[in-house]
């Protein structure tokens, strides 16, 4: 019995389907055993995968991470390992730029098993019970926002991939130049836009990631609408949680629909690994259309295979979170991932939900922002 192990994030939709498929995939290679362990959300987005690597075969990863794992070569490329028909219908199946997010130095570095991008979350009964309805744009969900009624994720992480939000929305998108994450102009509205909102909703949420924001909504009736964080289709399944989560596309800013930007993970493996082929083995089902549709999504999974999002099965029992935000996740805008940008990640985050929480001059903001990420640049 060859036994390998994989690292995951702490969250029904980051641990059950691994486990899911893992068991299936025992039961089909007799001779392979794969246990799953779980980390928190926040370090699954902080922790180096370069220290993972070392201790586990198959690793879930977010996809920034994809720059420093190829330069250090601590995950294999697995386009080298894969036909070329499975990498193909892995691209043409792509949910948004979720393929492209895994692509470095034109080879792929981990499988898009999932996908998310921050989108709208509704209680609908909440707003039913007010007489109020879904905005739909960005005016609506500033008077809805008045009335004490939304939330949103305001960890450090999560509040500056809210300021790529509202730069993208605003119609230019950062880091295209290697001086300034994004022009001054640009900068200063999005990060005023940004505050006026965040003073709007309870504090108590700029220490909560997506997961946490969620679990406030189903668990109170204080929080009737969260304009936007990372989906999770578990929280729009009967049965979940105490009450039902419907999501949607973005609101509608000065007339078109509001950019997010990509999250999702990828499944990787270790170059270290004593068991690659085992390992590139289950990766491949895993990443299989027929899996993604059925073991993984039908365990919790959100999965990263286009044919699962536009399948009526899996929409009918998320009532249609997959068909309501596919065009979110089509439009979200793709981060970078060269080896230095974690650094940048870290620490930017910081700077920007100090700002929503105590006000500050924007330009200084915008000039700590810059300083952070020419010496990311540089690592």
């Amino acid at each position: 019995m060859k036994k390998l192990k994989g690292i995951t994030w702490n969250h029904t939709r980051g641990l059950l389907p691994m486990v899911a498929t893992a068991q299936r995939f025992t039961e089909l290679n007799p001779d392979i055993e794969i246990s799953w362990e779980k980390r928190s959300l926040q370090e699954f987005a902080d922790a180096s995968i370069e220290d993972l690597a070392k201790r586990f075969d198959l690793l879930v990863i977010d996809h920034p991470w994809t720059g420093f794992g190829a330069d250090t070569k601590t995950i294999l490329p697995l386009s080298d390992h894969l036909s070329a028909e499975y990498i193909k219908d892995q691209e043409i199946n792509t949910v948004g730029k979720s393929y492209g997010s895994y692509v470095f130095h034109n080879k792929l570095w981990a499988l898009p098993i999932d996908a998310a991008t921050p989108v709208a979350a509704a209680r609908l009964d909440i707003l039913e019970k007010q007489g109020l309805d879904v905005p739909q744009t960005y005016d609506d969900l500033l008077a809805l926002a008045k009335k004490g009624l939304i939330a949103f994720a305001g960890i450090p992480v999560d509040s500056l991939m809210t300021f790529y939000s509202f730069c993208c929305s605003l119609g230019e998108n950062p880091f295209q130049s290697q001086e300034k994450v994004i022009s001054v102009e640009t900068g200063r509205k999005a990060l005023q836009m940004h505050r006026e909102l965040a003073q709007l909703m309870d504090p108590a949420n700029f220490n909560r990631n997506p997961i946490q924001v969620y679990e406030a909504m189903v668990n109170s009736d204080e929080i009737a609408y969260c304009p936007f964080a990372y989906g999770y289709s578990n929280y729009s399944r009967i049965g979940y949680s105490k009450n039902l989560l419907h999501f949607y596309d973005l609101v509608k800013l000065n007339e078109k629909s509001m950019i997010s930007s990509l999250g999702g993970t990828g499944l990787a493996v270790s170059s270290f690994s004593q068991h690659i082929p085992e390992a590139v083995k289950y990766a491949e089902f895993t990443g299989s259309s027929q899996v993604q549709q059925n073991i993984f999504a039908d365990n919790g999974g959100q999965p990263g295979h286009l044919q699962a999002w536009k399948n009526d099965r899996i929409n009918g029992i998320t009532h249609d979170y997959f068909k309501n935000t596919l065009p979110a996740l089509e439009r979200a805008f793709l981060r970078p991932r060269y080896s230095g940008h974690m650094y940048f990640q870290d620490h930017a985050g910081d700077v920007v939900r100090d700002y929503l929480m105590n006000g500050g001059n924007e330009e200084q903001v915008l000039q700590v922002m810059d300083a952070l990420y020419v010496k990311s640049l540089n690592l």
